[in-house]
This record gives structure tokens, sequence and C-alpha cells, in this order.
């Protein structure tokens, strides 16, 4: 098991799952300990991301610290000399280049700490979730629990009919699934796509 102790060079952790796990809850603890223990840190979150607010990183369960919100994972690299360690939320917002700026980082001796989804609606990998977990030193999936039948979730299941890939939301757009209930959920879906719809003038 990854120890948090002992670091003596940088090191990448990402902390994914699906919504409702845990992810941001990890993430600001790890961080709060690091502050604690005397470590300067720097923590940024995708501008788009404003669902709690606009300038700081905040869980379901409202735990918050504050960040820097930015549009360019490359911004990241602009922290002083001092930063011991950094923070990323809501990673899968960001593009390809967020894996090559936590490397550098990493490279620099800063330990990098990353949150986000590992997949999207469709359960697809998402965005620069699957090569941030192939080069980290660390990754820790955490679960929710399925509103279905209490198993373990590792799906988010889109409630909105939208198919954009980015939707932000809470609990009104997105519900968490274990995987039984999500390939039920979107057979159901698929279905209703295919079906002609019934007493529409009624």
């Amino acid at each position: 098991m990854f120890s948090e102790n002992h670091r003596k060079s940088g090191c990448i952790e990402v902390v994914c799952g699906s919504m409702f796990s845990g992810k941001t809850e990890e993430l600001i603890r790890r961080l709060k300990r690091a502050q604690f223990a005397g470590q300067a840190i720097a923590i940024f979150k995708p501008a788009v991301d404003n669902r709690y607010s606009d300038v700081e990183v905040v869980s379901h369960d409202f735990h918050k610290i504050s960040s820097t919100p930015i549009k360019d994972p490359a911004d990241m690299l602009k922290v002083s000399s001092d930063v011991q360690v950094v923070g990323v939320d809501e990673a899968q917002f960001f593009d390809e280049s967020l894996v090559d700026v936590c490397q550098a980082l990493a490279n620099r001796g800063i330990r990098v700490i990353v949150a986000g989804l590992d997949t999207d609606f469709l359960g697809a990998p998402f965005g620069p979730m699957p090569r941030l977990m192939a080069v980290a030193e660390d990754v820790q999936k955490v679960h929710a629990i399925c509103v279905k039948c209490g198993s373990l979730a590792n799906h988010s299941h889109r409630l909105s009919k939208s198919e954009d890939l980015v939707l932000l939301g809470e609990k009104d757009v997105y519900e968490p699934l274990c995987r039984d209930c999500y390939n039920a959920a979107r057979a159901r879906e698929e279905q209703e796509k295919c079906s002609p719809k019934l007493f529409e003038d009624d």
C-alpha cells in the first residue's frame, strides 16, 4: 500500500472513481495533511467547474479548500519554487497536456495529487485520466454506493437526455450505479430510443 510518508522525490498520485465517490474529499484530506505538516501547497481546478465556487475546490459534503481556476494546464508550471505539493481537482475536464504537466512537476520533486472521474457517462475512459493513471506512482480508486441496490458503484449514470460529453451537475443530473444497474439503465434507454412514443397526443 502506498504511504504518504518517506517521500524523497516527486511523484504523481491519482484518486479516481465515479460521481459521489469521495474523490474531492480525499484530495482535500491529503492537501490539508500536507498543510498541517508545514508544506507549501498549490491547488488548481478547471475554470469551467463553477458548481459550488469559482475559486474553491468543494466536495459534495461541502468541505472546501482555496484553489486557482485555470483553463490551460501549463499554468500550473508557474508555481513558485517553494511549492512542495500540487493538487488538481476534476482532472478529466483538462486536455491531454495535463499528463505532461504533471510529469514535469513530479520531475521537479513536487508531489502531485490528482482527482478526477475515470470514466464518462457512457462508461468510456475520460480525458487524460487513463494516461495519468498509467504514469502515476499510486492510483486509488474510490467508490460510491449504488442508489438502486446498495452495491459498490463505479458508474456515473446521467439522468438527463443530453449527449454532451461535459455536462456539469449534481444529484439532479447524475446518479452512482453499480455495473449491473448501470447496464440495465443503459439498456432501457436504448430501448426507449428504438420504441415509438406512445400516447404522445394525450
